[in-house]
């Protein structure tokens, strides 16, 4: 019966994880279209610090579609490990990819698609090899989780490398670099996958009927997540009003899930008791999810499909065979220049000495 109730929640998981990614996928178009629309009208900026986009309906639809991946999301860290949740937000990369290629006008290449292709094909070798997390089932577990020291360490030095960046990297290169407001909210986003975790325990302690709302960690956790989300989304919505959306989303995403499973290894300690294989497959498909964000990022200034692909291999053939044409044309006009130059030679030599003899008579 436990099996079979364990299957029906990996199941709900899934189907909620999966929802997830299409709605904050979704919200991310929604937003940037909302921010578009504020540009032309010429309103300060997000990225300069305006928030003239809370009087957009657009970007309120954007945060309602967000809300409703984040408590999809939500919901499917309850009924499933973060490990497997986590991962498959690739797919948020996907429908953010091709929704933006019909409503903003950003062209996908051939590089991208593929970018997206492998980005969820690591996704689904990391899902496959994922490890089990250590099972926390009450508040109290979750607490003495949390003040475990490689946590404290690692929340620390979160908190320290997001103030730097807040204060005094973002206002300088915040503008320029597209790694800058995307690292504060992939961060961030560690800890407040950590808030979810407790919170998905403390809704289910609330169910069962114990006292959780007495629970002092219950509102801690509570507050944590507020700020953690508010800052996410400030800093967000500067990316994306900044930077392409296809640029975006995937990098945030490779950071983001860095960030959540360096979090869960250490809090959860899911990885002590992995096999050789599935630490090998984790790690490739992460690594298949990079090289996945590379190709979207790197080439997403070249115009190149697969409808180009015959056409540029049937003008690299014209060009080789051109070069040789050339050289072999040019090799055979000097061949004709070099024998006609002989024979004016020859033959204007030849006239001299006519002249010559004649004028020797």
């Amino acid at each position: 019966m436990s099996q079979t109730r364990g299957k029906y929640d990996f199941c709900i998981g899934l189907v909620l994880a999966m929802s997830s990614s299409i709605f904050i996928g979704g919200s991310f178009i929604l937003k940037k279209k909302g921010l578009l629309r504020l540009a032309r009208k010429g309103s300060m900026r997000a990225g300069q610090g305006g928030h003239a986009y809370l009087k957009e309906w657009l970007w309120w639809a954007g945060l309602l579609s967000m809300g409703a991946g984040e408590v999809a999301n939500f919901a499917a860290y309850v009924f499933a490990p973060a490990t497997l949740v986590t991962p498959l937000g690739a797919l948020s990369v996907l429908v953010s990819a091709i929704l933006s290629s019909f409503f903003l006008n950003e062209k996908l290449n051939l590089h991208g698609k593929i970018g997206c292709l492998l980005s969820i094909l690591g996704s689904t070798v990391m899902v496959i090899h994922a490890p089990q997390e250590e099972e926390v089932e009450t508040l109290d577990e979750m607490s003495h989780k949390l003040g475990d020291p490689g946590f404290v360490v690692f929340a620390t030095l979160v908190v320290i490398v997001s103030l730097i960046l807040i204060c005094v990297v973002g206002p300088r290169h915040g503008q320029s670099n597209v790694l800058v407001y995307i690292t504060i909210c992939s961060v961030i986003g560690a800890l407040s996958v950590s808030c979810v975790k407790g919170l998905g325990i403390a809704i289910k302690e609330l169910f069962a009927g114990k006292p959780v709302l007495k629970h002092p960690l219950s509102w801690i956790l509570l507050l944590s997540l507020t700020v953690c989300v508010s800052t996410q989304i400030n800093y967000l919505n500067k990316a994306l009003d900044i930077f392409n959306t296809s640029i975006v989303t995937p990098i945030y995403y490779v950071i983001f899930t860095t960030s959540v499973l360096t979090c869960s290894a250490i809090l959860l300690k899911e990885w002590q008791h992995m096999a050789a294989d599935d630490i090998i497959g984790t790690f490739s498909g992460f690594l298949t999810i990079i090289v996945g964000i590379f190709l979207l990022h790197a080439f997403k200034d070249v115009n190149f499909t697969l409808a180009n692909l015959p056409l540029s291999l049937r003008k690299d053939d014209r060009a080789a065979n051109g070069t040789l044409l050339s050289a072999y044309d040019s090799f055979n006009d000097d061949e004709e220049s070099s024998a006609c130059l002989g024979e004016m030679q020859s033959t204007e030599s030849l006239s001299a000495r006519r002249n010559g003899s004649l004028s020797a008579f």
